[in-house]
């Protein structure tokens, strides 16, 4: 029987390639929302990050997740993302 195939994804705070699994989803809805996904099959544009509030904050300073959700996402949506994380951590 054939092995199962592990779906990779790369953290756009630091680069890594790990399991999505081991990541966690930022979500943009169809209705332009931005929250983090925890099942990781919302519907929307999905951008991984690992589960760390360093690489979150890397991912903030360098535009990394705005780029790639392809939108603009304001200051207070990214403070309620980091407390998200840090209470779900």
């Amino acid at each position: 029987m054939a092995e199962k195939k592990i779906p990779m994804r790369k953290c756009t705070g630091c680069g890594a390639v790990k399991s999505k699994k081991e990541l966690i989803r930022v979500l943009r809805t169809p209705e332009g929302d931005i929250k983090i996904d925890k099942t990781g099959r919302a519907n929307g544009r999905g951008a991984y990050i690992c589960d760390s509030v360093e690489c979150f904050k890397k991912a903030r300073r360098s535009g990394s997740i705005a780029k790639s959700l392809s939108t603009a996402i304001p200051d207070e949506v990214y403070d309620e993302l980091i407390k998200e994380m840090e209470n779900n951590g």
